[in-house]
């Protein structure tokens, strides 16, 4: 798409900053933004903790009021030396400063913007608006701190995974070339054969179908033959069958060319007699002929792939394979 806002490849010794864009930093949670953080050092940046991480600011649920938040946010964009932005964990507040964003400073220095969850949505708002090619991905805290140390911690095959993971993760923030294929860290799922290519667009599920009733929702043209991915927590079934709805209503599922299905966490009662998740999913799709993805490594189970929004990219449900190809930096 010609209209995308690629960043600027990442180098060796960049610095890079750890914000709080959603939720604070909860004191028996420092030892998981240690680790985090250096993980970060272990890709080969310089790490600059925010004063709303490091200070562990906090204003009921969020790291700060609307505006705090906004003006560290937009400071990070017009600020030279830093050159990417990373929460530190997801949360419940992006919503309330949306308005807030300095979106000339996105365009006039893109920087790749990285997190999941709560952040996803401040991704898709940012990519709406002006195209920039965040990328969903771990989060600091919540994400490197914690789940890449307890996936990976005894034996040659978890060495592996986290080599395989953290080579995904150098790819697609320093090379200005197609990443390729994104490694299977679990076992993926097809549930609708197919194979399809198109630009990703997606995030958590209930924060998706939030935006689209803001003026920050991402514009119809960009769901035309995109690959849809999702992830949900902490909801039940009838919660993420009645969001595929509303997306079934915008017109979304009729637009898009596949669907990628994340790992669900806490998603359903575990009742014997509620259908799969599976189920619900092909209902609502019904006959739509979309290759469907599913178990992808992708949310709150962790880790994450990183997934560029608009970057094109090759779904291959029958072979359970997901590629980038195109670049996600310039």
């Amino acid at each position: 798409m010609s209209d995308l806002l690629l960043p600027r490849a990442l180098r060796p010794g960049d610095l890079v900053a750890v914000a709080a864009p959603s939720g604070p930093l909860e004191a028996d949670d420092r030892p998981l933004l240690a680790r985090g953080t250096a993980v970060l050092e272990e890709l080969g940046f310089r790490v600059r903790v925010c004063p709303s991480v490091a200070g562990a600011r906090s204003r009921w649920w969020a790291a700060g009021r609307p505006a705090e938040q906004a003006a560290e946010f937009n400071a990070l964009l017009r600020d030279p030396e830093v050159r990417a932005v990373f929460a530190h964990s997801g949360g419940q507040a992006v919503t309330g400063w949306l308005d807030l964003l300095d979106l000339d400073a996105v365009r006039a220095d893109p920087k790749p913007v990285l997190g999941c969850s709560d952040v996803s949505q401040l991704l898709l708002a940012l990519h709406a608006r002006t195209g920039l090619v965040g990328v969903h991905a771990d989060m600091v805290t919540h994400g490197f701190g914690d789940s890449w140390s307890e996936r990976f911690t005894d034996g040659p095959e978890e060495d592996g995974a986290r080599r395989a993971l953290r080579e995904a993760y150098a790819r697609v923030l320093t090379e200005p070339v197609a990443a390729g294929p994104l490694p299977a860290l679990s076992p993926w799922q097809c549930w609708r054969d197919g194979r399809a290519r198109g630009r990703l667009v997606g995030g958590l599920l209930r924060r998706i179908v939030s935006l689209q009733a803001t003026p920050y929702a991402v514009p119809a043209r960009r769901f035309d033959g995109a690959v849809l991915f999702w992830e949900e927590t902490g909801k039940p079934l009838s919660a993420v069958w009645n969001d595929l709805h509303a997306l079934r209503l915008a017109g979304v599922l009729d637009r898009i060319a596949a669907m990628v299905v994340g790992t669900p966490h806490r998603v359903g009662s575990g009742d014997a007699a509620e259908p799969a998740l599976r189920e619900v999913v092909l209902d609502v799709l019904g006959d739509r002929p979309l290759p469907v993805l599913a178990g992808v490594d992708l949310g709150h189970a962790g880790p994450n792939l990183p997934l560029p929004l608009g970057v094109e990219t090759e779904v291959d449900a029958t072979a359970r394979t997901l590629t980038l190809v195109a670049p996600a930096v310039s």
